[in-house]
């Protein structure tokens, strides 16, 4: 799990990089449109990540139930276990999201 957490901010880091080499002459980060479509494509990416994840996972077990020797145990097993890795952080990820939410829905104005 801190594999896919380690990349999403490295991921996420690199955004903000790229983000700031187009327009360095702002210094203070400024909300636009064009932010939340990065970040949007962010969590489109990792989503789509994790579910590459888990149909490759599930195309190597069955491999392996249909008896196909291209394919091992340890090799289905591996691909399995990433892909419930990466699922688990997606979800923790949502969670920290929706909690962040309800945080700032609860703010006094």
């Amino acid at each position: 799990m801190k594999v896919q957490a380690n990349s999403l901010f490295q991921e996420m880091q690199s955004l903000a990089l790229e983000a700031q080499a187009r327009n360095p002459l702002k210094t203070m980060p400024q909300p636009s449109s064009s932010a939340s479509v990065q970040f949007g494509e962010l969590l489109s990416n990792a989503i789509d990540n994790v579910n590459g994840l888990q149909q490759d996972a599930k195309a190597k077990v069955t491999a392996v139930e249909m008896g196909d020797r291209r394919v091992s145990l340890a090799e289905a097993m591996i691909a399995s276990q990433k892909s419930s890795v990466a699922f688990e952080a997606t979800v923790q990820v949502r969670n920290k999201l929706v909690e962040a939410y309800k945080d700032i829905m609860n703010m006094p104005v």
